[in-house]
């Protein structure tokens, strides 16, 4: 890898990341279904040379490969090909080329620690125990009693261990039957995996985000997970604890090897791993300190705050004072495993106020920011009858009318108040949001105080203002009640940001400044309004002010 290359600018370092669940962003053809050339009918929406587009810097799109859908798309059943009812490689191949033509990076989903169990990987491993890819795959004899080799329990419910009769052997899913788990220790499967990422980097792929990468690393033993409680600030998977099976230290070596594959043409690419409850240590080994593995590791604390100032600042903080030198920050509030904020939010209705308030929050800290389809127009968790359930843990669920499991956040995106709410012509492979008359981008363009007009302001702002760009990030304690106020500072400019997280009106003292303008605000205000001394926010207001003097 040449030194020049790595000393150019990050793309990621700053951006906006715009996570399109192709299954629901844009129908082509009237099958109910999104696909590949939707997404290229859709990109003069998320950026272009007009004021009108959203202006995002990159898209990672959910899983397109072949699949049997039991867990729609992370089975993979062919990790170099696209599943036929989103198009084809030529379709990837054009989207790849217009991408580039709108300044757009493509990250895909890379589901690294399972295969579908249609794969021919695992067929093949499957077939005897001889084979040569028997150990591509995770295989254990039967207790003496003739149970699961271990106490290892699957994230979607019962034991992580299936047995295949014909062989005499389980094997190991630490999700679905159908998803088994792959042998990261085997060198030839990670050579496999190597030559997949080379085949997508040499189609036009900027980066790869790494699905439930910590379930790569397990314990070589396979011993028991020890039957401990769990304590705070865990992953609240279901499982015992503390867990053998994933964040064993050796994946930080497998991990380091993918970064050298990923960079080896000396072009640094962007990698972000999907991880949980991480200490500082294992947190320090993904972002470099024995060699570089991860450009970044998803902040996922911002979607479990509990709704005070305190505990956003907490949150944001704990993160960033775990990264090491020189590593990239994130936030994210919304993603295809998380309800909605608003519907998180609104239990008083006052959801979309305080999504607006997280959303400045969101744009106006260091970082990437990631964005979730139809956040930016504030859509909600959509109505799924229990008929109508395609997600797995929903399926499985006892009372699928209480936990639909993550379809709510998957609904089609609602582009206007037309038949199929711009989505599709024909009929949807998930109902469509009963809000879509109301919540829809044909709409929101044209309203002044629409949260897709805030967003665009927010991403418009991130790119003209250094200080959102690169400006340090100074936390204020001396504030009123549940008011979170930060600066950021570039060194050429500095600005404010004010958000009140309380219910009732708050007087925020402007610091040391005099005098500020206002850059943007959640609330209706006069354009660059002049603020002297203090600002009197109003319930759930947040705004950006620029220094005057």
């Amino acid at each position: 890898m040449s030194s020049d290359s790595l000393a150019k600018p990050r793309w990621w370092e700053h951006s906006v990341i715009y996570e399109i669940y192709v299954r629901s962003f844009q129908d082509s053809n009237g099958d109910g279904i999104g696909d590949l050339p939707g997404i290229i009918q859709r990109l003069d929406y998320l950026r272009n040379d007009t004021s009108d587009s959203l202006g995002i810097d990159a898209i990672w799109l959910t899983p397109i490969y072949p699949s049997p859908l039991y867990d729609y798309g992370y089975d993979v059943s062919d990790y170099t090909g696209i599943d036929p009812a989103y198009g084809s490689l030529d379709d990837f191949d054009r989207l790849a080329r217009e991408a580039e033509q709108h300044e757009i990076k493509i990250v895909l989903d890379f589901v690294l620690n399972h295969s579908s169990h249609m794969h021919p990987w695992f067929l093949e491993s499957r077939s005897n125990k001889q084979s040569d890819r028997r150990d591509w795959y995770v295989w254990k004899d039967p207790t003496p009693e003739g149970g699961p080799p271990n106490n290892w329990q699957s994230v979607f419910g019962g034991p992580a261990w299936t047995l295949d009769e014909p062989t005499g052997q389980y094997y190991l899913h630490s999700f679905l039957p159908q998803q088994p788990d792959l042998n990261w220790r085997n060198p030839s499967l990670r050579k496999a995996m190597h030559d997949v990422v080379r085949f997508w980097i040499q189609r036009g792929v900027s980066g790869f985000r790494l699905d439930a990468t910590a379930f790569i690393g397990k314990d070589a033993q396979l011993r028991d997970n020890l039957a401990v409680a769990p304590t705070s600030g865990t992953s609240g998977l279901g499982v015992s604890y503390p867990l053998r099976n994933m964040n064993h230290p050796d994946m930080h070596d497998w991990l380091r090897e993918l970064r050298h594959v990923v960079d080896e043409d000396g072009i640094e690419r962007f990698l972000v791993s999907e991880i949980y409850d991480l200490d500082d240590d294992a947190i320090a080994l993904l972002h470099g300190s024995e060699g570089p593995e991860m450009s970044m590791s998803f902040n996922f604390e911002l979607i479990g705050c509990s709704w005070h100032a305190e505990s956003y600042r907490n949150a944001v903080e704990s993160f960033s004072d775990s990264l090491p030198s020189g590593a990239t920050p994130n936030t994210a509030l919304n993603n295809h495993d998380q309800s909605r904020s608003i519907s998180r939010f609104g239990a008083d209705g006052c959801g979309r106020e305080r999504a607006r308030l997280v959303a400045m929050l969101q744009f106006a800290l260091p970082g990437a920011t990631f964005i979730y389809y139809g956040e930016e127009i504030g859509m909600l968790d959509g109505v799924i009858p229990p008929d109508r359930i395609r997600d797995p843990v929903g399926l499985r669920s006892l009372d699928k009318a209480l936990n639909p499991g993550r379809d709510p956040e998957r609904t089609p995106m609602q582009w206007s108040s037309g038949l199929g709410a711009g989505f599709t012509t024909g009929e949807a492979w998930l109902p469509l949001g009963s809000t879509a008359q109301e919540i829809n981008v044909e709409l929101e363009c044209r309203v002044p105080e629409s949260m897709l007009t805030l967003y665009r302001s927010l991403i418009s702002l991130r790119t003209t203002q250094q200080a959102l760009r690169v400006g340090q990030y100074r936390a204020f304690d001396d504030v009123p009640d549940n008011v979170y106020l930060f600066e950021r500072d570039s060194g050429s400019q500095t600005v404010l940001v004010a958000l009140n997280f309380a219910s009732e009106p708050r007087k925020v003292p402007i610091q040391s400044w005099k005098s500020a303008v206002v850059l943007a605000c959640t609330h209706v205000r006069q354009e660059r309004e002049r603020i002297e001394g203090a600002i009197s926010l109003r319930p759930l207001e947040g705004v950006i002010l620029e220094h005057s003097s």
